[in-house]
């Protein structure tokens, strides 16, 4: 009988227990740091979780701007912080994944984290300057064959996916081009309306409106299908045969410091998730050419997991090594 009333009890508990986490609200102002300048697909998921939470919870939520060194600055700054659910960050790929296996010298390491949820996922696009006469991938290796070494290519910051996704492509083509990293998309976007620089791979949902907008042409994505977003343009992989083993989808989401209570990452989860699944939110999603991220604290946990091994594979077999500013 004991046994019987201690099953029966569990999820009882479990139930409580999940409730409490998603009951759980901070009471006091938020803020959220972006890792990027203002405009691009980090300080835009951050922003729009902002206000979220703000409307859900009534309490003041801040966003922060912290741009510089590929977003390692900002990730930096969130695992010195206080683990009360009061200090998130809004992060990506690059930082919290790509950047453990690049930087030499980074200051902080994964467990140093707490992987609180996904927001939106998508791949990066390759485009130029409206302007320029290139018009497909087959004119853009020959472009870069002709004037090897000479042209650049624009970055949201060193170690992001905007930086290592065209030095592996480059690699596949048998190409160079040097590397021109910005502090976030914005300015990347500034700087190749401007022509400044000769091609950019951002995140479909940061450069999608000026591919829209005529200003900037869109050569690929780098996704293993098209982009419901550009259904125009080909996935690179599609392109030319060197492409064939090309794939690369970008990832953004909320983290915060380590030994964070597991009640209040659940309770941020839950609430992040539920953002994720209003109709208002997959609408903007759409929009911005990606989808929502929908995994509980576990699942994102070994998601980034399996993140950072893979790029550990891309940059060791490429040799790259950086120091972090």
């Amino acid at each position: 009988m004991l046994a019987r009333r201690t099953a029966l009890a569990l999820p009882a508990l479990l139930l409580a227990s999940t409730a409490r986490a998603e009951n759980w609200k901070p009471g006091q102002q938020m803020r959220i740091i972006a890792g990027a300048a203002a405009g691009g697909t980090t300080d835009i998921m951050g922003r729009m979780l902002a206000q979220h939470l703000q409307v859900k919870w009534g309490t003041p939520v801040v966003v922060e701007n912290r741009t510089g060194a590929g977003g390692t600055i900002a990730t930096a700054e969130i695992v010195r912080a206080r683990p009360d659910g009061l200090n998130l960050l809004s992060g990506n790929i690059g930082p919290q994944a790509i950047a453990y296996s690049l930087y030499r010298n980074l200051t902080y390491r994964p467990e140093q984290l707490t992987n609180i949820a996904g927001t939106i996922t998508g791949p990066n696009v390759l485009v130029v300057n409206a302007a320029n006469p290139v018009q497909n991938m087959a004119q853009f290796a020959a472009w870069l064959r002709a004037e090897k070494g000479k042209v650049t290519f624009a970055s949201t910051g060193a170690g992001q996916s905007t930086h290592l996704s065209p030095v592996w492509m480059l690699q596949l083509l048998n190409a160079e081009a040097v590397h021109v990293p910005y502090r976030g998309s914005a300015p990347a976007q500034t700087a190749m309306l401007a022509g400044e620089c000769g091609f950019l791979v951002d995140n479909l949902t940061g450069v999608i409106e000026q591919i829209r907008a005529g200003k900037l042409r869109a050569l690929c994505v780098t996704s293993a299908e098209r982009s419901p977003a550009l259904p125009d343009v080909p996935a690179a992989k599609d392109t030319l045969a060197e492409l064939r083993s090309y794939e690369v989808n970008t990832w953004f989401g909320i983290f915060g410091p380590a030994g964070l209570p597991a009640e209040v990452t659940r309770g941020l989860n839950a609430e992040i998730n539920a953002w994720l699944g209003l109709p208002e939110t997959r609408r903007r999603f759409t929009e911005l050419g990606g989808g929502p991220l929908v995994k509980t604290p576990a699942e994102f946990t070994g998601f980034v997991q399996a993140e950072i091994a893979k790029w550990r594979t891309v940059i060791q077999k490429e040799g790259l090594q950086i120091d972090a500013n």
